[in-house]
């Protein structure tokens, strides 16, 4: 078998030692495993400087036969690796000599694709090459930064990525509200969120709301993608594509082990275990998490089993095959309080009979082969049901109580004995497959790379309510019994002309989706149905021009698109509505820049110029549901991102390093002809006004400091700037809770960890919300409050 083998004059120590002194030069072939040259393969050449540092990498790319060369390299040691799509990267470390010559020849094997075709069909970045080529901002939290602030929540973790407001609700994450660049962040419904690149949500077609999310534990690294690379994925681009990206199997026995428990009687247990034997790795994990959420009377109990196998199935073909079971059983209500109730305690909560129970099970399959040297395939099948049944009382702060009708209720004071409740009862199925190609070649002596794929989807949604006599009932009369369905049909392509350092990537999106709703009570039980469908092109273009990985300069322009849900192009009698989809012309220029070792800063200037955004016909929320062509709106602004590694950039044993994620969002305002959707205002323009839920400013800062002999410190410092709750801007807050104006906060957040020295055990502590402020993170459904300060210690052990 072919390896990378290296020939030539070896350098002295001496020679070694006078670095920079004359030149050397590297040369050779890069070759398939038959011997055959690979033309246009790309060769990274890195300097080694010591164990932490290390200088910029020289690219140079093969010609026809193969061949490569770079000169007026200092005198050293050097990794030097070639990368061609369809193969497994190849790397050796080879000496150079002062006015030497180096010659190398690199191998690359197909064997092992998992490294480049998995890679292509689970995330969005792709392979460092492919990174560079990438026209739009990106933006990658990594395990490391993950396991080192050991973040509570999901919601945690994205604040530490520009051009996100990520908005809490009972504390715990699990139904996390995403908002990006100015939009409304309620139940993340302009995000498109991808698991391993496959759909999470329960209905991305007919119903995009995060009542479902996996628990940050079992997830290794999150993607953020906001450019005109969204448009390879959908159906949403609008916001943003988030990509959770699990662990794969290790290739030897480990595992770990993690327990944890704190303030607000909170316990964490998880576990994973893996191995590969052969062609075949497996990985299991478990996880446990329980404890009190933000307010009075909420409680939580959460189990999450997973597990992964990967086998190659040949030289040239792997699949993977994941499943997932995750049960919640919670007592937690939906609404939030009034503002009187708020200020006799902003934690009390009335509706303690209110519980949440949710179970849902998915599965998927990829399936990766090399079809040639130029050409892969992958394809994705998944399918998943998520139930969920939620028993509550009441559904916003303007319901005191629900059941007031009921000669037996009458009143608040009889919440807890005579008055009933509602049981909002939901089942979803999703399935769907998704095949994509990615071609290698040349035209008129021009490199090119096109993506392109095609995805069918099912979605399907039972939808009932119950409304029960008492405050703990779980059965009573049946009052909504609907069926929803969403069948979608897309196809995408992606065509990348790459001249040198330059790559311009035009490509275009079509999504249609065929709607059903069917009310099974109406007209005395003979029930209505409706159908209707929408069909819309999605196209996009983007530049991109990078000199290795010292920058890399981007801008593009795509079209956003989000598909309405099917309750609101389809009446409950059967009608269908005359609304549009969500349509936007997103565009961006930026940059992705490592300065020097040690130090990388990202910029990007963004506008969201919206056409058509679709408002509930009460932006306070919970008073009414029906949505409506909202029209324009405007978003401008800045994102930065900044990484400081003093390890590198000094050449230092204090292994320091800084963190900043910072949005400045100048402009978010309603643009047009706009009249407010608040009942009892709708002759007030609002036009010029200020977005619901979108701060002017966002910051997280982090400081790490690692010690050799095993001790990590981290404090995080997260500030949300001030909000609006309604579109006519209101500041005093109205008796309801619901509008009013969100005051500006700075929480700070501590962890420590230390590693027992000669064992494989971790000891750590955080505080989560260090000075236990009270703080209004939502009022779209009444008051809520963020949690307060959480004290845990826990112990990890890996092995």
């Amino acid at each position: 078998m072919l390896g990378p083998s290296v020939a030539g004059p070896h350098p002295s120590a001496a020679a070694q030692s006078s670095l920079h002194a004359i030149a050397g030069t590297i040369e050779g072939f890069v070759l398939d495993a038959t011997g055959s040259a690979l033309a246009d393969a790309e060769v990274a050449i890195q300097q080694t400087e010591g164990a932490s540092r290390t200088s910029a990498i020289v690219l140079v790319r093969a010609d026809a036969r193969g061949q490569f060369r770079a000169a007026g390299l200092p005198a050293g040691v050097y990794r030097v690796t070639a990368v061609v799509a369809g193969f497994a990267r190849a790397t050796l470390t080879v000496p150079v000599a002062a006015a030497g010559i180096a010659q190398v020849r690199l191998a690359l094997e197909p064997a092992a694709l998992a490294e480049e075709v998995s890679v292509f069909a689970t995330r969005l970045a792709g392979v460092p090459d492919m990174l560079r080529r990438i026209p739009g901002s990106l933006d990658e939290v990594d395990s490391r930064t993950l396991a080192t602030a050991h973040v509570f929540t999901i919601n945690e973790a994205l604040r530490k990525v520009s051009g996100l407001n990520v908005r809490d609700e009972e504390g715990f994450g699990l139904r996390p509200n995403i908002g990006v660049r100015g939009l409304n962040p309620t139940r993340s419904s302009k995000v498109l969120l991808l698991e391993d690149g496959i759909p999470l949500t329960y209905a991305p077609y007919g119903d995009n709301a995060s009542y479902y999310h996996p628990p940050v534990e079992r997830i290794e690294s999150i993607e953020v993608l906001k450019g005109s690379g969204q448009i390879a994925h959908g159906p949403s681009t609008v916001g943003a594509v988030i990509n959770y990206v699990t662990p794969m199997p290790p290739p030897r026995t480990s595992g770990i082990a993690t327990v944890e428990g704190g303030s607000r009687a909170f316990f964490n247990g998880y576990g994973t275990v893996g191995s590969t034997r052969g062609r075949v790795g497996l990985l299991g994990s478990y996880m446990r998490r329980q404890g009190d959420g933000a307010r009075d009377h909420t409680r939580f109990t959460l189990d999450d089993v997973t597990g992964k196998a990967v086998v190659t199935l040949s030289p040239a073909q792997m699949l993977t095959v994941r499943g997932s079971h995750y049960r919640e059983s919670s007592q937690i209500t939906y609404s939030g309080l009034r503002q009187d109730e708020y200020v006799a305690n902003p934690r009390q909560n009335p509706f303690q009979n209110d519980t949440f129970a949710g179970n849902r099970t998915g599965t998927s399959a990829t399936h990766a082969v090399v079809l040639s040297p130029r050409a892969v395939l992958s394809t994705n099948v998944y399918a998943s049901r998520f139930d969920r049944d939620w028993w509550r009382q009441s559904s916003n702060s303007a319901q005191r109580p629900n059941d007031a009708a009921d000669p037996l209720c009458g009143g608040m004071a009889n919440l807890l004995t005579t008055c009933g409740n509602e049981g909002r009862l939901r089942g979803y199925s999703t399935a769907g497959v998704e095949p994509r190609v990615r071609v290698d070649h040349r035209v008129f002596g021009v490199r090119q790379e096109t993506d392109f794929g095609v995805r069918l989807h099912t979605e399907r949604q039972d939808r009932r309510q119950e409304n029960g006599e008492t405050p703990s009932s779980r059965s009573g009369r049946l009052v909504e019994r609907n069926l929803r369905d969403a069948d979608a049909y897309a196809a995408f392509v992606q065509h990348r002309l790459i001249f040198s350092g330059l790559t311009v990537t035009p490509g275009v999106r079509v999504e249609h989706v065929r709607y059903a709703r069917t009310n099974l009570l109406a007209n005395d039980g003979v029930g209505a149905s409706g159908r209707t469908s929408v069909t819309q092109l999605v196209p996009g273009v983007g530049i991109a021009h990078g000199q290795g990985d010292r920058y890399t300069v981007f801008a593009g322009v795509h079209r956003g698109f989000a598909p309405p849900r099917t309750e609101d192009v389809i009446t409950n009698q059967g009608g269908v509505v005359d609304l549009d989809p969500e349509l936007s012309w997103n565009s961006e220029v930026g940059i992705r820049s490592r300065l020097v070792p040690g130090v990388h800063i990202d910029g990007t200037v963004f506008r969201m110029d919206y056409a058509n955004q679709l408002v509930p016909a009460s932006l306070a929320g919970g008073i009414g549901a029906a949505l409506t062509n909202g029209g324009q709106t405007l978003h401008q602004g800045v994102e930065l991102t900044g990484r400081v590694d003093a390890a590198a950039l000094l050449d230092s044993k204090h292994d320091l390093s800084l963190r900043a994620a910072y949005t400045w969002l100048p402009v978010a305002r309603f643009t047009g002809a706009r009249f407010s959707n608040i009942i009892g205002f709708a002759a007030v323009d609002v036009s010029g006004n200020r977005l619901p839920y979108a701060p002017e400013h966002t910051l997280t800062t982090t400081a790490t400091y690692r010690h050799s002999r095993g001790l990590h410190v981290l404090l995080e410092a997260v500030h949300l700037g001030r909000q609006f709750a309604d579109d006519l801007n209101t500041v005093d807050p109205t008796p309801d809770g619901q509008r009013g104006l969100l005051v500006s906060n700075t929480l700070w957040n501590v962890a420590v960890d230390y590693r027992l020295r000669q064992t494989p055990l971790t000891l750590f502590a955080t505080v989560k919300n260090v000075g236990d402020a009270t703080v209004i993170v939502d009022r779209s459904r009444g008051v809520l409050p963020g949690m307060p300060r959480l004290v845990q210690v826990g112990a990890r052990l890996a092995f």
